[in-house]
């Protein structure tokens, strides 16, 4: 291990294992270290088993359940746009040909106490129960001129600069009505609070403009993808990749310090009493606590079921989303579900996430109106954990910390983090202007 690398990274959770992969596509000496046996570290995916003894404390889950290894329970679980960012990034780095996807079937919204599917398109906008007559041709006028706006043809802006009218002000151009404006802003255009709302439009149109891409792009009920046996695979595709391209990796190495000089500049990493040197580290806020803060916590349930969520069309695979003004919440709440359809559970069961950011200290309470969205569930387990954010200066230190995934089920915050972190450490912005339709594996 006494060796020198450009790079050492910390922690096999999903951030650094990308990271790591696009470091090591790009020419540089990565050693890869985990202070576990296992990739994934937050993210990482757990059988019944692994799962029963972290939430239960016991060895092993009943019987009933099925066998413990046809269980692939997600810690983070997360859908991905079918046209969003991760997914170039995964052509980008030629690492589909390791993975396999599978369209998520539904997306789902909660307004006025009940479950609708999200309409996405001006066809949808007509067809949708969410919103009376008038309301619908008003969203389908708005959807249209989403689904028509080019940058770079003023033809179709109708006299309006959207890098600087308010998304508020473009909706109120349009007479929208106060549910419309959110699920819209929530479930299509996937904002975590109303802030957007008095930012500049051109961010949101942007965003409507990926969801009916994405939903465009396998025909399906959804504009998402996800990974068969889940999102554990990811981290070991990336890992995968980088060792194709001379990465170093070593899971179980304990303790995990790094080194500094009197500057304060990252020098290396010990563990065991081996030191590897380095110029840059990249890692999980665990590996540096005193380099990081909180921001929050997250709350979350996960429930086993041997039913579809009910009023989502039996769909084996779904995203609800529950905006903050539903719930006379501070922010949105989540519930994901996925099933045997994506190979993370036996035959007949379906695994259930409800995520919110936590407002108090029960997890049980506050998840209420989302767990009462599921139906009658086998088991269920809570959990909260703490959040936080690098208070560091990168260009002072060349420490580069990940912050904490947060409580959404989409990829969209997580692949922003990991852009900026890889514009940091290499200077450069990552092009992913790549041919979509070369993902091929993804579309079954």
């Amino acid at each position: 291990m006494d060796e020198e690398y450009e790079v050492i990274v910390l922690g096999t959770g999903l951030k650094e294992c990308i990271l790591s992969g696009l470091l090591s596509v790009d020419g540089i000496k990565v050693l890869h270290m985990d202070r576990n046996d296992h990739y994934g570290g937050e993210s990482t995916s757990l059988n019944l088993n692994q799962l029963w003894k972290k939430f239960r404390g016991e060895e092993k889950a009943p019987a009933h359940l099925g066998s413990s290894r046809d269980y692939n329970v997600d810690m983070m679980p997360k859908f991905m746009m079918a046209n969003g960012k991760l997914v170039r990034v995964l052509i980008h780095t030629d690492v589909t040909k390791y993975l396999s996807f599978k369209a998520v079937d539904g997306s789902y919204v909660f307004v006025k106490g009940k479950v609708q599917k999200v309409p996405a398109t001006p066809m949808e906008a007509l067809k949708s129960p969410l919103m009376g007559i008038f309301e619908k041709r008003r969203a389908g006028k708005f959807f249209s001129y989403v689904q028509e706006y080019d940058e770079k043809d003023p033809k179709t802006h109708d006299g309006m600069d959207l890098r600087r009218v308010t998304t508020k002000d473009l909706i109120a151009k349009f007479g929208l009505g106060e549910d419309t404006i959110d699920f819209i802003g929530h479930a299509v255009a996937l904002h975590c609070n109303d802030n957007h709302l008095h930012q500049p439009a051109y961010d949101t149109v942007m965003r409507m403009k990926l969801y009916a891409e994405s939903l465009a792009r396998f025909q399906g009920g959804s504009p998402y993808i996800y990974p068969l046996y889940g999102l554990g695979e990811l981290p070991q595709a990336f890992a995968r990749l980088s060792a194709v391209y001379g990465g170093t990796y070593m899971l179980n190495k304990p303790e995990c310090k790094v080194e500094f000089d009197e500057e304060g500049k990252v020098t290396g990493v010990t563990s065991e009493g081996e030191t590897a040197k380095c110029k840059k580290v990249v890692c999980d806020p665990s590996y540096l606590p005193n380099k990081v803060r909180k921001i929050g916590r997250v709350a979350r349930a996960i429930a086993i079921m041997s039913h579809p969520i009910p009023n989502t069309n039996d769909s084996h695979s779904v995203q609800v989303i529950l905006p903050q003004k539903q719930l006379g919440r501070k922010s949105d709440m989540y519930v994901f579900c996925c099933s045997y359809s994506h190979n993370v559970a036996p035959k007949g069961k379906f695994i259930a996430f409800v995520s919110t950011d936590a407002e108090t200290d029960n997890p049980q309470t506050e998840l209420k109106p989302g767990i009462d969205l599921l139906g009658p569930v086998d088991e269920l387990f809570f959990d909260i954990y703490d959040r936080y954010e690098p208070v560091n200066e990168p260009t002072l230190d060349n420490c580069f910390i990940s912050t904490s995934y947060d409580a959404t089920t989409h990829f969209d915050t997580t692949v922003v983090d990991v852009l900026n972190m890889y514009k940091l450490i290499t200077g450069k912005e990552l092009d992913l202007s790549v041919d979509l339709n070369a993902a091929s594996a993804a579309e079954e």
